[in-house]
């Protein structure tokens, strides 16, 4: 089977292995005659990236680049690269990269033409009616891994480096314009980064499927959302170049983010404050999350699972289900523990008091308390 497309829903999506080099013309569909290629400090001098820049040049567009994007990138990091693409004259933003290198991408597209601060924005009630609709520049997004699904997202998760809090940064214009999926990009990812992301796309799916709220459309999405990462994520990691493997997860990340307009949950809520307290890796510490909440949710999303379980072809309904995330966060080398990624015990009660505040918490099946969050950390730990 050939798996490639052109797709409209959510937005543009060029799918397809070898389409990098379409990358011009998915900058022409937007608009964009002068880029700004913004990536993470670890993308910046690999092959892919050096590719992206020669079609970009080899077509007259230049070869701008930004790459001072730190793993949860912040608001510092986002003023660097306001003033770049202001000072270089750009037009618009290719984001480029993992879930990094996309969110910072997406919110310098978005803030080069403010004149509040990006907290001003907030996913909070309608603050992103505060900004100037009109200023927000167009957006190409470039995924290298299978994980955020935010080259289809509307948001972006920026950390605080004051107060260590992540916030959601949200307006439906920063949905970049046109993707450029290419599961090529994914080949050269390391097997924990694999393992990670892919797990993160999951951890969307399982979460999106849970939320009490109503969206069918995005409750249908996360059910096979999930059975491409239980086929695939474990063939993707025992061979990275596995095509079909890694073109699967790429459409079961855009999948996941997708589907959690429907909301997330618990898992997120922990994951946002231990990633921007102790800079772990987004994905790998929703994955540690995932059964412990699983089995605080499990009155609430028993039933639902018994029906995912049969449909995902795992035995026991919830209870398999739940043994099954498990044996393949272990198959997958994931900790079993917050503490083994380097989260400290003493911090729960702070770590809790961040978490009661995350949006995400609003999707949860369960209401959450300040006591259980610290209950699931404690657990988690």
């Amino acid at each position: 089977m050939t798996l490639t497309g052109n797709w409209t829903y959510p937005t543009t999506i060029r799918f397809g292995a070898g389409r990098l080099v379409e990358l011009p013309d998915a900058c022409a569909d937007a608009g964009i005659t002068r880029p700004l290629l913004v990536t993470d400090r670890g993308l910046a001098d690999l092959p892919i990236t050096r590719s992206a820049l020669d079609f970009l040049e080899a077509s007259g567009l230049g070869r701008g680049l930004f790459a001072e994007v730190d793993t949860n990138p912040n608001e510092q990091n986002l003023e660097a690269g306001v003033e770049a693409y202001r000072t270089g004259d750009y037009d618009g933003v290719i984001a480029f990269g993992g879930g990094s290198g996309l969110d910072l991408g997406k919110m310098v597209a978005f803030m080069a033409g403010q004149t509040r601060a990006v907290w001003d924005f907030e996913d909070i009630g309608d603050w992103w009616r505060r900004a100037d609709a009109d200023a927000i520049a167009p957006i190409v997004a470039v995924p290298t891994t299978a994980g955020t699904g935010s080259e289809v997202g509307r948001a972006s998760v920026i950390t605080n480096s004051r107060t260590h809090e992540k916030k959601i940064i949200f307006h439906p214009k920063v949905l970049p314009a046109v993707v450029l999926c290419d599961p090529e990009l994914t080949v050269g990812m390391p097997r924990t980064i694999t393992a990670g992301t892919g797990l993160d796309a999951f951890a969307h799916c399982v979460e999106a499927f849970s939320s009490p709220h109503y969206h069918p459309m995005s409750q249908g999405i996360a059910l096979e959302g999930m059975r491409l990462v239980k086929d695939y994520l474990p063939r993707a990691y025992a061979d990275g170049t596995d095509l079909e493997a890694r073109a699967h997860m790429m459409s079961a990340a855009m999948m996941g983010s997708t589907a959690f307009q429907k909301g997330l949950g618990a898992i997120h809520a922990m994951s946002h404050p231990i990633g921007a307290v102790f800079n772990t890796h987004h994905g790998t510490t929703n994955a540690i999350c995932m059964p412990a909440v699983l089995e605080f949710n499990a009155d609430k999303i028993r039933a639902r699972f018994d029906m995912a379980a049969n449909y995902l072809g795992i035995e026991g309904g919830f209870d398999g289900f739940q043994a099954f995330v498990q044996a393949l966060n272990d198959q997958l080398g994931i900790p079993r523990t917050l503490s083994e990624i380097g989260a400290k015990p003493d911090r729960i009660d702070d770590l809790a008091e961040m978490a009661i505040q995350d949006p995400s918490c609003g999707g949860n099946p369960v209401t959450l308390t300040v006591e259980d969050l610290k209950k699931l950390f404690r657990q988690c730990m």
